[in-house]
């Protein structure tokens, strides 16, 4: 098992400057005065959302020859939307297999960027994958199981240390674990006295069990999908869950409820949107489940079908 290091995360920015939004860190003169709060918007991404680091930067390291055969992804939707676009940006074309519950804005949005997308069964997503991956010859990107992925996403931590080194609390979505491993592995190395905190729905908090534990966990699939957060769904890989252990101080679960609010809240107070997933680290500072401190959250995506935010801001 080879651990992200900080070297691969700058390696990565250089490679996905041209492409990638470098977002700005936007302060929240409404937030609690113990807790300054800054906003890390990854929803300005032209995709909508953080996975367009992680996604790039594999394919960027990918050799010509087998990038040319054309990859191979599965994702609830913005993994998917980051490959097929990261695929259109060199050329090459993309299958990608969407669960039949993934939002339709997000399985339009991949197929706009030129995908092939192909509908599973809820829990079938890998399995279809590597069916593809036999038919068209292509080289799979997988969502967060990858170094390179890792390393992606972690340019994220990067741009916080930068604009704010002095930065005590980092929140950040939990799922599948590649954006929290890779945003933990760069703050741990530039801003060592910072904690950085997982957000987990309560109703997919996999994570937070595994952890406390000390190995991974299984939750079933209909479990996992009972959450408003799509995005959240996944379970960590041996590979992800690896880091998390080495780079969160802690995890925080939120509800249903919580993350609605949050949602409000960032349309209200920050005008920006964002899909439930995105706001779920909001909704744990919200709830005051952090150290007094300068605080930054991730908002790791803005895709939300429309009629959902209808519903969700009018309470």
């Amino acid at each position: 098992m080879r651990m992200v290091t900080i070297d691969d995360i700058k390696a990565a920015a250089d490679r996905i400057r041209d492409v990638a939004v470098r977002t700005p860190l936007l302060p929240a003169g409404w937030a609690d005065p113990d807790r300054p709060l800054w906003i890390k918007p990854e929803s300005l991404q032209a995709i909508g959302a953080f996975k367009v680091r992680g996604a790039f930067n594999a394919l960027a390291r990918l050799d010509e020859p087998v990038r040319a055969r054309g990859v191979v992804t599965y994702s609830s939707g913005n993994h998917a939307q980051a490959v097929a676009f990261a695929a259109a940006a060199f050329g090459v074309p993309a299958h990608v297999v969407m669960p039949e519950e993934t939002p339709d804005i997000k399985i339009e949005a991949t197929r706009g960027y030129g995908a092939e997308v192909v509908i599973c069964g809820p829990g079938q997503r890998e399995i279809v994958a590597a069916q593809v991956v036999k038919r068209t010859g292509g080289v799979l990107v997988p969502p967060f199981d990858h170094p390179d992925v890792i390393a992606g996403q972690g340019t994220i931590g990067l741009e916080i240390a930068h604009d704010l080194p002095d930065v005590e609390n980092v929140l950040v979505p939990v799922s599948g674990g590649g954006l929290a491993a890779g945003v933990g592995t760069a703050i741990k190395a530039l801003c060592p006295n910072a904690r950085v905190y997982g957000v987990e729905p309560e109703l997919a908090a996999d994570t937070v069990e595994g952890l406390r534990l000390g190995h991974r966990v299984d939750w079933s699939i209909e479990d996992r999908n009972r959450t408003i957060a799509d995005g959240l769904r996944s379970q960590p890989s041996d590979l992800t869950f690896a880091h998390l252990q080495q780079v969160l101080d802690g995890m925080i679960t939120v509800t249903e409820d919580e993350i609605r609010d949050a949602v409000r809240q960032l349309a209200y107070q920050a005008r920006l949107v964002a899909e439930p997933s995105g706001a779920t680290p909001l909704a744990a500072y919200l709830k005051q489940a952090t150290p007094p401190g300068r605080t930054v959250v991730v908002i790791s995506g803005g895709n939300i079908e429309p009629p959902m935010l209808r519903e969700i801001l009018a309470g």
